[in-house]
């Protein structure tokens, strides 16, 4: 395992720094190629820097020529980098021109370098509002923004070299991940460090609609436990769902967050259209083609987060 090295993009984020420790443990080296401009934790990538186990290339993928020299010498390769779903909306050309010319940059230059495997981060936005639950990876796709639609050019660019240079590669649709440390900026998600927030200073939780809409929360110590098997696994070339199976209202995760530290207070509805009204996840491919499941509840995840928010 000395001579593994893995190409890391956008690793230096919420999710990045949960899976490079998980791949240091394993005996992975790290060349962390990250702009370190969006939510980047500098402090804990110098750290791991000092480990002698983790190089850091400060760059941005929209470079394709750094992109190719970096990667050189490299073994496996994780795609993260990307601008997050509501830049996307804000600033469509800047989303346009990161996630899909970085894309194509970091895929074609992993598809010449003939690594053993790339993870790309896909998310569960490719589906758009499905029509039924729970939701699977050959059923209807409707991506609904740039950020959505990049995603799903990113698991066709996938395809297209592993046809063209045999590329191996596993795109990982991500539901709605969260944990410890993730900033409030994270779309979706973010309802819940809101919420975590509030109720930890004992001020109500306030609801978007009836409270209705649900979300497929993953933690993020299992999303890491995922990209580490799809590095691995055996067979690839597929997309596959990374999620509980369990939608999860929103008035829900109030509920839960509430009951964890018995907070005094009840929810506040404020009326509001959302872009998506229900997910769920189907991860029956999760288990057969990475020998994977999730192991942290939406009850005990959430509860430790309204806990570790006490003062």
């Amino acid at each position: 395992m000395a001579d593994r090295t893995v190409f890391f993009t956008g690793g230096a984020g919420f999710i990045g720094m949960n899976v490079m420790p998980m791949l240091l443990e394993k005996g992975y080296k790290v060349r962390l190629y990250d702009s370190m401009t969006y939510r980047a934790n500098r402090d804990e990538v110098e750290a791991l820097v000092a480990t002698g186990d983790v190089e850091l290339i400060e760059n941005d993928v929209r470079y394709g020529g750094s992109v190719q020299r970096a990667i050189k010498g490299c073994t496996h390769a994780i795609h993260f980098a990307t601008v997050s779903i509501n830049k996307s909306i804000a600033d469509p050309d800047e989303s346009i021109d990161i996630n899909m010319v970085g894309n194509h940059n970091v895929i074609a230059a992993a598809a010449a370098e003939g690594v053993e495997r790339l993870v790309y981060a896909s998310s569960a936005s490719v589906y758009g509002d499905p029509p039924s639950l729970p939701m699977y990876e050959d059923g209807p796709l409707d991506p609904l923004t740039p950020y959505c639609i990049s995603k799903l050019a990113g698991e066709q660019l996938c395809a297209f070299y592993e046809r063209q240079k045999q590329l191996s590669w596993i795109a990982l649709r991500f539901f709605n991940v969260y944990g410890p440390g993730q900033k409030t900026s994270a779309y979706y998600t973010s309802v819940i460090n809101h919420f975590v927030g509030r109720v930890a200073r004992g001020e109500p939780p306030v609801i978007d609609g009836k409270g209705e809409q649900s979300m497929d929360f993953i933690h993020v110590h299992d999303i890491a436990r995922a990209v580490v098997a799809a590095l691995e696994a055996p067979s690839g070339n597929l997309p596959i769902n990374v999620g509980t199976g369990i939608d999860t209202s929103i008035a829900e995760v109030a509920r839960i967050l509430i009951k964890a530290i018995d907070a005094d207070v009840e929810p506040i509805f404020n009326p509001r259209d959302v872009l998506v009204s229900r997910r769920a996840a189907s991860i029956d491919r999760a288990r057969e083609v990475l020998g994977w499941e999730p192991t942290i509840s939406v009850e005990d995840g959430l509860s430790e987060l309204a806990r570790l928010a006490l003062p």
